[in-house]
């Protein structure tokens, strides 16, 4: 009998599904009348690299509410983003589908032009289409209140992406990629509606917007504490620009060498990056700090399951220095590859009575998991065709757990492809595929094609079949159409 057929049968019903084999239950617990449904916040950080937070091996920049986070529940070690980069990340984790199917796969590619060449409306981001189901759709139809707190990248206000029309009944923040590459804004956006912030006028920079955003996301708790909510706090740190105030750039400046970035790639400059860079973590992490204490404040701690990870791999971008930090760990690659390096993220989730502290697992799972997680979690069904897999089990240390087949991710004519232990990486289309045993070659230092052709075969497949074409982002090499062009003009 199925786990939700049985809780029926015993007459709990689907909301009571948290009860049963959870850490510390027993006959009286499981015969007690059912409480609130449980409450669910996602902690996004974006370009956060998988070993950029002390419990994930960080020795230079101090996370200690993330670390008792982990401490306080179960920290993943093979599990992924949707992308390499941001947008496509997140219609994976709002979607429940990787990114060989999903809307969005680049953050501004359009057939091989930029959004804005093409005059589409989208503020340099493809919008999520009308119809579209997401994670927040999911909350909303169980009688949730969803909020939305920080960095949407998946359609302007006004456009079908806007995301109080894709599941969230509020949200604060930046609409728009572009604009989230300062932390000092003249304007944010509440409810689709312009918010003013007139302190930043100019070009001052006076107010941060990470605060305005942790500000927001402690009111929504406060305003919903006395029913079910879904909270999604995507962080903009810690994206460029390295940008932090004082406070936080004093805890750690003078403590390394610290070149200054001359702003010419890119970005604005500062004179101690990797200072900043620091500081912007750890100033993220005391809000989480703020977010999980009042959790505990409201009496909502053991109702909550709270989830942390990164939109995709660190990079090298705007001053930062990834290799200074060891931002991505023992992997290869950063932010815009599909090597582990730039997919391979922390994931770590809590929630007191129910998983068990200080546990950590090995299964292998993805951001497009998330939806049919929450599905399960909630007793409702996810929709039919999707990609994820509910991780439902893994958390609350149950038997049964699926797992995929294989994991697949695209960008920009890049594929790659998990398969249990093996890794396949298509760099662009018609290329030779490199396979990789991560079970003995965590860095992708080895390729071992050539030594199992059955493998490569399968994985081929994959890469054909384990995907659909789009027409607005085709699989394609970066700046395809501008050589297709110009070769025609040679003609």
């Amino acid at each position: 009998m199925r786990r939700r057929d049985f809780l029926k049968a015993a007459g709990w019903g689907a909301a009571s599904l948290w009860s049963l084999g959870s850490p510390g239950s027993d006959c009286a617990r499981a015969a007690a009348a059912p409480r609130r449904r449980p409450n669910v916040v996602f902690i996004l950080a974006d370009d956060l690299g998988y070993a950029d937070i002390g419990c994930y091996g960080q020795t230079r920049i101090h996370t200690p509410h993330l670390d008792q986070l982990a401490a306080e529940g179960m920290r993943f070690t093979q599990f992924y983003s949707g992308n390499p980069v941001c947008a496509p990340s997140r219609c994976a984790l709002m979607t429940g589908y990787h990114s060989g199917h999903g809307q969005v796969r680049n953050n501004m590619q359009v057939g091989g032009q930029d959004a804005w060449t093409l005059g589409v409306t989208t503020g340099g981001q493809w919008p999520l289409a009308e119809g579209t189901f997401t994670v927040g759709h999911l909350f909303q139809k169980s009688g949730y209140t969803t909020g939305a707190f920080g960095k949407w990248g998946l359609g302007r206000v006004g456009t079908t992406g806007d995301p109080q029309k894709q599941g969230f009944h509020h949200f604060f923040g930046y609409i728009c990629q572009r604009q989230a590459h300062t932390y000092y804004p003249d304007h944010l956006w509440r409810d689709g509606q312009v918010y003013w912030i007139e302190e930043n006028k100019d070009g001052a920079e006076r107010v941060y917007s990470h605060d305005l955003i942790a500000e927001e996301a402690l009111k929504f708790l406060r305003a919903n504490k006395d029913r079910p909510f879904f909270l999604y706090v995507p962080f903009t740190i810690p994206h460029v620009s390295l940008q932090v105030p004082e406070d936080s750039l004093a805890q750690y400046k003078g403590q390394w060498p610290d070149p200054a970035y001359d702003g010419k790639r890119g970005y604005v400059p500062h004179t101690s990056p990797r200072a900043c860079y620091a500081g912007m973590i750890s100033r993220m992490d005391k809000d989480i700090g703020r977010i999980t204490a009042l959790l505990k404040e409201l009496g909502l701690e053991e109702n909550t399951l709270v989830l942390f990870s990164s939109d995709n791999g660190p990079t090298n971008a705007g001053g930062s220095d990834a290799g200074f930090f060891g931002g991505a760990g023992p992997f290869h690659g950063l932010k815009g590859s599909v090597w582990e390096g730039g997919i391979r993220v922390p994931f770590i989730a809590r929630w007191p009575g129910r998983i068990k502290p200080g546990s950590e697992s090995d299964h292998i799972g993805a951001f497009w998991d998330f939806l049919p997680t929450c599905a399960e979690l909630i007793g409702e069904q996810p929709p039919k065709g999707i990609d994820g897999i509910s991780l439902l089990p893994t958390l609350l240390g149950q038997p049964g757990q699926k797992k995929h087949e294989y994991l697949y991710w695209e960008l920009s004519g890049q594929q790659g492809v998990r398969l249990g232990d093996w890794k396949a990486v298509r760099l662009q289309p018609n290329q030779k595929i490199q396979l990789f045993n991560l079970k003995t070659d965590i860095g992708e230092k080895e390729d071992v094609a050539d030594q199992h052709p059955d493998i490569v075969a399968r994985m081929q497949d994959i890469l054909t079949s384990g995907r659909t074409e789009s027409d607005v982002f085709p699989l394609q090499p970066p700046n395809a159409n501008k050589k297709k062009n110009k070769n025609k003009k040679r003609g």
